[in-house]
């Protein structure tokens, strides 16, 4: 494997984003391993190295594998604690933190899938679900603060951006533009996608979209 450090990854994973941006972050050098998941081709390693899941995003450190991407983040988090910290001091925001990525991955991430996975009034009201959980996180976690750490980037700025990239798959897919319902939440992302760790880290949002299609193609959404 080479480097101390090993990335498995499929590149418009959202997942594996976060775990590049972390990377980044820290300015940690490892290797990228790319798994070609739209045609089902999972390598030997990632089989090893996640036999219970089979899933990226998968780090590896000095041999031993960490799966799961939110635990991926804290892993990064406190093994190079040295370097600028994701996470919060404080137990308590460090909670809250927890509890907003968990609202992410099954809210916000679950209400764009199915945006591009439905149509006529399921459409509608995967629209609804997704935008009234937007709101939540822009008037609950947000506020009126540049990032959801406050005046830092961190841990759930990371969470989320990794997924905003996807935004214009999903403007596109659901005819409707975030901004007007959560304006709030596109002027926080925009400037993060700008940052030089995330900027690197992120694939074109128009290829995204390109990929949303071939998965509609495959699977006949």
């Amino acid at each position: 494997m080479g480097k101390e450090v090993v990335l498995l990854d499929f590149w418009p994973s959202m997942f594996g984003i976060r775990a590049r941006i972390a990377l980044a972050e820290k300015g940690v050098d490892y290797d990228y391993q790319e798994e070609d998941l739209l045609h089902g081709q999972k390598s030997e390693l990632l089989l090893e190295m996640n036999p219970v899941h089979k899933k990226i995003p998968v780090l590896i450190h000095n041999g031993r594998p960490v799966c799961e991407s939110l635990v991926i983040l804290e892993y990064i988090d406190e093994v190079w604690a040295d370097r600028a910290q994701l996470m919060p001091s404080d137990p308590y925001r460090r909670a809250q933190a927890r509890f907003w990525a968990d609202y992410i991955d099954n809210k916000v991430i679950n209400g764009g899938v199915m945006i591009g996975k439905t149509k006529g009034e399921e459409k509608e009201k995967a629209k609804a679900e997704f935008i009234g959980a937007l709101k939540v996180l822009e008037e609950q976690a947000l506020g009126d603060a540049p990032f959801f750490g406050g005046d830092e980037f961190g841990f759930l700025d990371v969470v989320l951006v990794a997924y905003y990239c996807w935004f214009h798959a999903i403007e596109v897919e659901g005819n409707f533009k975030v901004e007007e319902s959560c304006p709030k939440i596109c002027a926080w992302g925009r400037p993060c996608m700008q940052r030089d760790n995330v900027a690197k880290s992120l694939p074109d949002p128009q290829r995204i979209h390109g990929y949303v299609l071939e998965l509609k193609n495959k699977y006949g959404f």
